[in-house]
């Protein structure tokens, strides 16, 4: 039931990422609304929550699961870029989205995979 919440709350903040970023582009002042400022924090808490709640139930603690470690360094990158995303404009923005779209898509390679480094 947990892992239904959690790829819910994955789907919601990446679609209200994606949203934020084209309104940002062609409807800035509608970003300006206090339920769009509130709206992705309370996603991405209950996504990050819902997730820790995974780790503790999965036993996934234990230093054969490096690939979770993996996530939470390319999470935080993730976020780091969606800041500058809201942030800039221009081709700032669009490097920024780039690399955080690889960062969401490395996330969710790693979580299938379970393996940090599928690459090599």
């Amino acid at each position: 039931m947990i892992k239904i919440f959690h790829l819910t709350f994955i789907l919601l903040s990446i679609s209200s990422f994606v949203g934020r970023v084209i309104l940002a582009e062609t409807h800035p002042a509608i970003l300006k609304q206090k339920a769009l400022k509130i709206a992705p924090h309370v996603i991405d808490s209950l996504l990050l929550l819902s997730g820790l709640t995974l780790i503790f139930q999965g036993g996934w603690l234990s230093t054969d699961y490096g690939w979770i470690i993996a996530k939470i360094i390319a999470l935080i990158a993730y976020i780091g870029l969606g800041v500058i995303v809201m942030r800039n404009k221009g081709k700032t923005r669009w490097l920024a989205f780039v690399a955080a779209m690889a960062c969401f898509v490395y996330i969710g390679i790693v979580a299938v995979t379970k393996q940090a480094f599928f690459f090599i």
